[in-house]
């Protein structure tokens, strides 16, 4: 995480560019901020990655109105930083202003559009002419105030109960958004560590396969067996790389060239996308069978990769 400090007196927009450029230049680092010590930025990338978005996905201004923002930035505090996590934050706050904004255009100039789907909505038994829609544009408005004016007088009107009713929260589930281990913060899997799993149990649809993450790297085990691991992953690094657990073979070495793919160091292959995996489909094959063979995890086997 990059954070440029300005002086107090500073007008942040004249140094936000200034911010990109290092941003830019250090793929490794996920978040950037821009602060005065009156106001804070953060941005990150959701454009496109590596480049700094020009806006930024949370602004707290302290000199400012009061604002419920502890929770937010909790989550930049040292022991707490999870990129990922950051990433989903950014991601939530900028649909939220979206919506937001849309929400309040929609009701301050009641468009054609919101016209006639609300009138559509009501059941208005009539042809939706552009005529018609002006015509019942002014009857629209009034209407939107008087409903809005009768939920406020609604809502401070009811007794507030003693203990107010426990109302489950709303979850929109993106399955692109990492997952945090309960047990464990600093174990984050990301949708590529999930691909992975998903590509194995695809080309060995009848076997007995498990994803594990670490904080280190994500597995795929057979029969959820930790010593009897089929295929690490690394998507952390700046290359995402796979290891298998067998040694490998000329003739894997071969299968890998042909794919197109390199060998890294300690026989890693790098692996920029998770579907890559589908070129090394004999590699798999011969991992699965290495798995499943007890001679190699009885004692004093030479199966070091197994251990």
């Amino acid at each position: 995480m990059f954070i440029e400090a300005k002086g107090y007196s500073a007008n942040l927009n004249n140094h936000c560019p200034q911010l990109s450029r290092y941003y830019n230049a250090t793929p490794e680092v996920t978040v950037g901020a821009i602060t005065n010590g009156r106001e804070w930025r953060f941005f990150t990338d959701l454009v496109n990655k590596n480049i700094m978005d020009s806006e930024p996905f949370l602004t707290i201004k302290f000199d400012g109105s009061p604002q419920d923002a502890s929770h937010q930035l909790a989550q930049f505090h040292h022991d707490k930083f999870q990129p990922e996590a950051l990433r989903a934050l950014a991601e939530e706050n900028i649909y939220l202003n979206a919506f937001k904004a849309s929400i309040t255009t929609v009701l301050r100039e009641c468009d054609a559009d919101f016209v006639k789907y609300i009138a559509g909505r009501a059941n208005i038994q009539r042809t939706f002419t552009a005529k018609f829609i002006e015509g019942v544009q002014p009857i629209m408005k009034q209407a939107l105030a008087k409903a809005i004016s009768d939920m406020v007088t609604s809502s401070l009107s009811t007794p507030t109960p003693e203990e107010p009713p426990q109302i489950a929260p709303v979850v929109l589930i993106d399955p692109a958004a990492p997952t945090i281990d309960p047990t464990n913060s600093k174990i984050i899997t990301t949708a590529n560590e999930r691909r992975v799993l998903e590509i194995c149990q695809e080309l060995l649809p009848d076997e007995d396969l498990h994803g594990k993450d670490t904080e280190s790297y994500f597995t795929v085990l057979y029969q959820g067996k930790s010593n009897r691991w089929m295929v690490r992953y690394w998507g952390d690094k700046k290359r995402s790389s796979v290891a298998f657990c067998m040694p490998l073979t000329d003739a894997h070495r071969i299968e890998i060239k042909r794919s197109k793919l390199e060998i890294g160091a300690g026989d890693t292959i790098m692996l920029d996308r998770p579907e890559h995996l589908l070129r090394l489909t004999g590699l798999l094959d011969d991992a699965l069978a290495f798995s499943k063979n007890d001679d190699n995890f009885k004692r004093g086997a030479s199966a070091s990769a197994a251990s």
